[in-house]
């Protein structure tokens, strides 16, 4: 038997129980004088009645009658196990005749009523009954919690999936408008478009079917969707990206920064009026962090929180379930300055 079975049956409930059951049957060897064995066929045999009832109730009464809530059937049938008891209790000791071997070897006349052992027997079978309750309900309060968990776990691993699958449509529908456009108008560009785009969408395919990708993968998947953007940008707009260099290569959620970018783009760029989009991914210690920066236009910021689209929003879902407490997110949204902006920190250590 190894380490891990031996600990196990340590730590068990059970173990305690037996444990405590054996001290308690042996402790008369402490006295001070022989006992008779009268006293021993006794004492073995109420130690079984004993772990009867601790066991009967702790696997039967209390599940089958506490958990749905017949507490008056369970007070009637512990207090019968109570008398029951004390009934055998006594019968043992008129047909081993305990209590009359013991009273000669302590030189005492016999009760007939044996009246301590009476309320001692009582006692302890109403104990056993406490006992035995108090851990069927612990049980029953970590299987609960076991089954909350796990019911926990599929919900946000069944939420994150499909949250996820709501977002690569969402980010091919945006592309493949862009190429569309560039079809008529440069024909030779949408054609390095689609090159890239198929290397894209290859990682979002097969690179995101797991929980984790590399984050130099996702930069790299960031900076293809840049270059795409950039074909059909005009001379108004300024397209600023920036990188930290030598970035350490943690792991990270797939598919994190590109709705934030996405966003800039649909909201923060203009044909006509002077426009410009800001990236910047840099990282500290096991931090990183990107900044998305755009214009922000008087007739669009009323209604940019609530355009963000099923990218942005599910985004944010995302970090709360993959990363609570472990991320930071400002949104400003600065009238004045005309600026729209967004921090994302996340700690990846």
């Amino acid at each position: 038997m190894g380490f891990p079975a031996l600990k196990k049956i340590f730590l068990s409930v059970h173990f305690y129980i037996v444990a405590g059951l054996i001290i308690y049957t042996l402790f008369p060897l402490t006295w001070p004088f022989k006992l008779p064995t009268e006293f021993w066929i006794k004492r073995i045999s109420m130690h079984v009645i004993w772990a009867a009832l601790f066991y009967l109730n702790l696997l039967f009464l209390t599940p089958k009658l506490l958990y749905r809530n017949k507490l008056t059937l369970f007070i009637i049938i512990s207090l019968g196990l109570v008398v029951v008891s004390v009934y055998l209790n006594g019968l043992l000791d008129d047909i081993t005749g305990a209590n009359a071997a013991l009273s000669r070897i302590l030189n005492q006349k016999p009760d007939p009523r044996n009246t301590h052992d009476f309320y001692w027997t009582m006692m302890t079978a109403m104990v056993l009954l406490g006992i035995s309750t108090i851990i069927s309900f612990y049980k029953k309060m970590k299987a609960d919690q076991a089954v909350f968990e796990a019911t926990s776990r599929e919900k946000v691993t069944t939420e994150l999936s499909l949250l996820k699958a709501q977002i690569n449509p969402h980010f091919f529908f945006n592309i493949l408008h862009t190429i569309y456009a560039l079809a008529d108008t440069n024909p030779a560009v949408s054609k390095d478009a689609i090159y890239t785009l198929s290397h894209m969408m290859r990682y979002v395919i097969y690179g995101t079917k797991n929980d984790s990708t590399e984050l130099e993968k996702e930069i790299k998947f960031v900076e293809d969707y840049i270059a795409l953007m950039r074909l059909r940008l005009t001379d108004n707009v300024q397209m600023i990206y920036e990188k930290q260099e030598a970035m350490r290569n943690y792991e990270i959620a797939p598919m994190l920064f590109l709705p934030f970018i996405e966003n800039a783009f649909k909201h923060g760029i203009s044909s006509v009026h002077p426009s410009y989009v800001y990236v910047d991914i840099s990282q500290s210690g096991t931090q990183v962090k990107i900044e998305v920066k755009n214009s922000l236009f008087e007739e669009k910021a009323e209604h940019l929180e609530d355009s963000n689209g099923i990218g942005v929003v599910n985004t944010k879902r995302r970090l709360d379930l993959l990363y609570p407490k472990k991320h930071t997110l400002e949104i400003q949204n600065d009238l004045n300055a005309k600026d729209y902006t967004v921090i994302l920190t996340l700690e990846l250590s």
